[in-house]
């Protein structure tokens, strides 16, 4: 209590400045394009006071009356210096050089100087340019895979979409495009994400000390914004890789008073099966082949309102089928999403923004085989809307405040079957319907030069409600029972307080010591029975028997800067506590819930992760990169489980390694190589095995007690690009000039896993031999998924 008096006393004390101080407000935009900057530096050198953007390109400064020459500063492009008199509130919309440098130490080290000023801890901000030049798998570049080579962040398995944040689990990742949450955000079983790089603006990690602003998860936020499409002219680039081809369309609305983006992308693996697979062979008809559409237009209704409007719709197609066994399997999958915002500005001081959001995700399975079809379907789908607030007081503070609402409609497992003219009962597809909302309010402020602090408060409910079964497993003396709650019921509420606390301390070498504290609730769970993420997984919500997640995460870390931020470094040590966590009880499966609740084949326990992360970056130069390192253990309890002893979590991985590297040769050529090693990933294999009646059974050693060799892989690329001017005659001078070219492109070579390392991607247990005769054998074998694989892809744009 005496904390919480001190901490507003203190606000109170910095908020009431008696000096007459005037507020410069605008936007800050690209020149190239018109797209608003995010992360833009306003900055006046004479009083070293500054701004950051906002992620609508928003900026607001005050300070005291006077005359000043304010810089506006963007990565790459030349610095915007404007002289003003400020005695009154000025709006200033400024555009910032269409001159790209090859290399600005001035304008780079002011985005370095963050990760030593900022509160912020864990967080890292990817360059989507940056990502385009790394090393892509079968040439398709990839915002997850780019993710995951940070400290703290770990890949499900080979190939895998799924990624985990300081132990938490691939459920507990916030991923967010433009504000609307995706739920499932891989194609292709995990080996691609939905992200398309060429719709992409900014891509944002938190993974330790989030900010009260964000909630629902427990581990970390993936903030992926896309662009807002080209203001000034029509533009239409695109790629042809060795399995997909893409294409974006952008441009101007109404004289730039708006702009769209439109990008399409489309794999054609089906076409390259159906030529190799002959209709005379017993697969023909075999197929798989994805597609995702991007969508987004922005338009300016006057001086203080703007209104977005975001699309996303992707779909897979997967399908098996065998004419021999008249046996087929079809598998589709896949994510719906929009996003509609308002942002307003009430004066200088003032931004709003209101967002409302749809998520869909649906997966299906069907089966068929002479006249017997079989079918299953799982998704999830979200209506939401909330609203934020951000008031700039002066230089000292940055407050934000708002509300979010979410409806949530889950429908966990839904069968069916049938055949010939017969229909099962196979009971009636559950759905769960849920209401979950959150308040909340922070304030980062400056409580004297080198001490700074963000205070943030969340409060978050949950309410389980009707129309529901609820089903009641009896056992030999008590049958089963059910009750039924008509629409609207309230079924069961949760509710709490979530505190978020972090702090910067500057010291004098360019280096600070910054620590946080955040509490989480997560009211939706991923329910897997398997050890990669896929699209079978099954979301389900909090209800009377699953309690929600909760957690805490306390961080330290020391951050320095060198050579004029040129490299920035930082060292972190985290403790994260995880309680309810969720897994299948022993045998359990899905399927079981038929005339059924989900949560009654569910076990819940606790869990905890402790680690440090070395994190070392070189910004520019010819040679840029970073080294990443993790140390870490993840560890879970559950009483129904392992006999209700400690055992390592499936993600548990002792060591992480990531070094990506980038040269850039000269203006033509561009080569770069990622190297990564992991501990091998844990799994349960048999301990022994016996014979009983003839059949061969295992007894199972400890849970997750065997780990697989430690996964290593070195990938390469080399980027060719055209000459960006050509020389032309003037025509009234007659002396040549570099006129820039309409169409330019680059061919992107790359080479994944160039010493062919046999990863494994899981074991499983092979017996040869007959053990009636004696020569019975049983050993474990290990299967691979992919060698060195080369590729080369195509870009252009116009």
């Amino acid at each position: 209590m005496h904390f919480i008096l001190l901490v507003f006393g203190l606000l109170a004390a910095s908020w009431g400045i008696s000096q007459e101080n005037f507020t410069l407000s605008g936007y800050v935009t690209d020149g190239r394009d018109g797209e608003t900057v995010i992360g833009a530096k306003v900055y006046i050198p004479s009083i070293r006071k500054g701004a950051i953007t906002n992620n609508y390109g928003f900026y607001s400064l005050t300070v005291p009356q006077g005359e000043y020459t304010v810089e506006f500063r963007v990565t790459g492009l030349e610095t915007e210096t404007k002289d003003i008199i400020l005695d009154k509130d000025i709006r200033l919309d400024v555009e910032v050089g269409s001159n790209l440098q090859e290399i600005n130490e001035v304008i780079v080290s002011a985005k370095a100087e963050e990760n030593v000023k900022s509160t912020q801890m864990g967080q890292m901000e990817l360059d989507i340019d940056e990502i385009k030049t790394l090393p892509a798998f079968m040439g398709e570049v990839d915002i997850i895979k780019t993710v995951q080579l940070l400290p703290g962040v770990s890949s499900a398995a080979e190939g895998g979409q799924g990624f985990y944040v300081r132990g938490g689990g691939p459920d507990q990742n916030l991923v967010l495009l433009d504000e609307a949450v995706v739920y499932n955000a891989s194609h292709l079983f995990g080996f691609f994400s939905v992200f398309n790089a060429d719709a992409v603006k900014s891509v944002n990690l938190i993974k330790g000390g989030m900010p009260a602003n964000f909630g629902g998860r427990m581990s970390s936020v993936l903030e992926v914004n896309m662009n807002e499409g080209n203001k000034k002219k029509f533009g239409l680039k695109g790629g042809l890789g060795a399995i997909s081809s893409r294409l974006t369309l952008e441009g101007p609305i109404n004289k730039g008073r708006g702009s769209f983006i439109a990008s399409a992308r489309r794999t054609y693996i089906d076409v390259i099966m159906k030529a190799a697979i002959p209709e005379t062979s017993p697969f023909s008809g075999s197929s798989y082949y994805f597609y995702d559409f991007n969508l987004k237009a922005n338009y300016k209704l006057g001086d203080r309102d703007k209104i977005f409007l975001s699309g996303y719709y992707g779909q897979d197609e997967f399908v098996f089928a065998s004419v021999e066994d008249d046996f087929a399997v079809e598998m589709p999958w896949g994510n719906g999403i929009g996003a509609l915002r308002w942002n307003h500005i009430f004066n200088s001081k003032l931004f709003m923004n209101v967002t409302a959001t749809y998520s869909n995700y649906l997966f299906k399975f069907g089966s068929e085989q002479d006249q017997f079809k079989f079918e299953v379907r799982s998704g999830i789908a979200d209506l939401g809307g909330k609203v934020d607030f951000t008031y700039f007081p002066n230089t000292l503070h940055k407050v934000k405040w708002g509300a979010h609402y979410t409806f949530h409609t889950f429908t966990p497992i839904g069968v069916s079957a049938e055949s010939d003219t017969v229909v099962f009962d196979t009971g009636i597809a559950q759905q769960l319907f849920s209401h979950e909302t959150a308040i909340y309010a922070l304030d980062e402020f400056d409580l004297n030069e080198n001490i700074r602090f963000n205070v943030g408060l969340r409060y978050s409910t949950f309410s389980h409600v009707g129309p529901f079964t609820r089903y009641e497993k009896g056992d030999i003396s008590t049958p089963d029972t059910s009750y039924y709650f008509p629409k609207g019921e309230l079924i069961q509420t949760y509710h709490g307080l979530e505190p978020r606390f972090s702090s910067r301390w500057m010291l004098k070498d360019r280096s600070s010591i910054k620590a946080g504290w955040t509490y989480n609730y997560q009211y939706v769970h991923l329910t897997s029975l398997s050890a990669v993420s896929l699209p079978t997984d099954i979301w389900y919500p909090t209800t009377s028997k699953a309690k929600p997640q909760k957690g805490w995460q306390a961080s330290i870390g020391y951050f320095k800067n060198f050579r004029e931020n040129m490299f920035e470094s930082s060292l972190e040590l985290y403790y994260k506590d995880m309680r309810n966590l969720i897994e299948y009880k022993e045998g359990a499966l899905p399927g079981d819930n038929v005339n059924d609740n989900n949560d009654n084949l569910l076990t819940f326990g606790r869990g905890w992760s402790y680690g440090a992360e070395l994190f070392i970056k070189k910004r520019y130069g010819k040679l840029t990169g970073w080294i990443g390192y993790t140390w870490s253990k993840t560890e879970r309890k559950f009483d129904d489980l392992n006999k209700g002893e400690v055992f390592p979590a499936k993600y548990d991985r002792r060591h992480d390694l990531s070094v990506v590297l980038s040269y850039k040769l000269n203006e033509r050529w561009v080569f770069s190589s990622a190297f990564i090693y992991a501990t091998g990933n844990t799994l349960t294999l048999p301990s022994s095995w016996y014979v009983q009646d003839q059949d061969l059974l295992f007894n199972y050693g400890a849970r997750n007690s065997t780990r697989m060799a430690p996964y290593h892989r070195l990938d390469i690329s080399a980027t060719w690009y055209s000459k960006e001017y050509k020389e032309k005659e003037d025509p009234e001078t007659g002396e040549t000039i570099q006129v820039k070219k309409k169409m330019r492109s680059n061919w992107a070579f790359s080479v994944y896993n160039v010493y062919n390392r046999a990863n494994p991607y899981f074991l499983y247990v092979d017996s040869d031999g007959d053990f009636v005769s004696g020569n019975f054998d049983i050993s474990i074998k290990q299967v691979t998924l992919f060698p060195i694989i080369p590729s080369v892809t195509w870009n252009f744009e116009f």
